[in-house]
């Protein structure tokens, strides 16, 4: 959906970029690597996913009328891998959660923005929630990708521009913004 808020136009573009970058990463890892853990006190791919997907529920559930930390949240569990959390479970949450996001986004107005919120009981305008989570999901969205790419190895194909071809991404953006010139 484009949005007509310049603002909300902009969250929403930045928001697919940064589900754009964990989908690709993800897509670059097994199922060993999916559920891997790092260590102690480290969070697997599996892990940081389901927890962002459960935060994505309390937070956009009746996103202007509850509190976005919901009573039914259980976030500890969101660090537990259980036996019915199997990939495709947790990355079927990971799609709805998405939706929600994006349908969440899509249906605010720009009288909206600068409504008031709860989240854990801190009051929020919109706008401040809506950049609190897109944060959030970054820095998240961060981990994964670190992790999908040591755990991929010299199989990992980057996600942005190789290194050492920064002069030829920079030429080749010149070339085509002067041929739509």
């Amino acid at each position: 959906m484009i949005h007509r808020n310049p603002f909300l136009y902009d969250c929403v573009q930045q928001y697919e970029r940064i589900r754009s970058l964990a989908d690709r990463a993800v897509a670059q890892v097994d199922d060993a690597q999916f559920f891997q853990d790092l260590g102690e006190d480290a969070n697997s791919i599996a892990t940081i996913v389901k927890h962002i997907c459960g935060n994505m529920r309390s937070r956009w559930t009746d996103f202007l009328t509850t509190d976005g930390e919901k009573a039914s949240r259980r976030r500890d569990e969101e660090f537990i891998i259980l036996e019915a959390d199997t990939r495709d479970r947790i990355m079927d949450d990971w799609e709805a959660g998405w939706t929600l996001v994006l349908d969440t986004l899509g249906s605010l107005t720009d009288d909206q923005l600068d409504s008031t919120i709860l989240i854990r009981g801190e009051a929020h305008t919109v706008r401040e929630a809506v950049l609190r989570q897109l944060n959030h999901y970054a820095y998240h969205v961060g981990q994964i990708v670190l992790i999908a790419k040591v755990a991929s190895g010299h199989a990992w194909q980057t996600l942005s521009i190789p290194r050492g071809k920064s002069d030829d991404y920079t030429e080749a953006m010149r070339r085509g913004s002067e041929r739509r010139a």
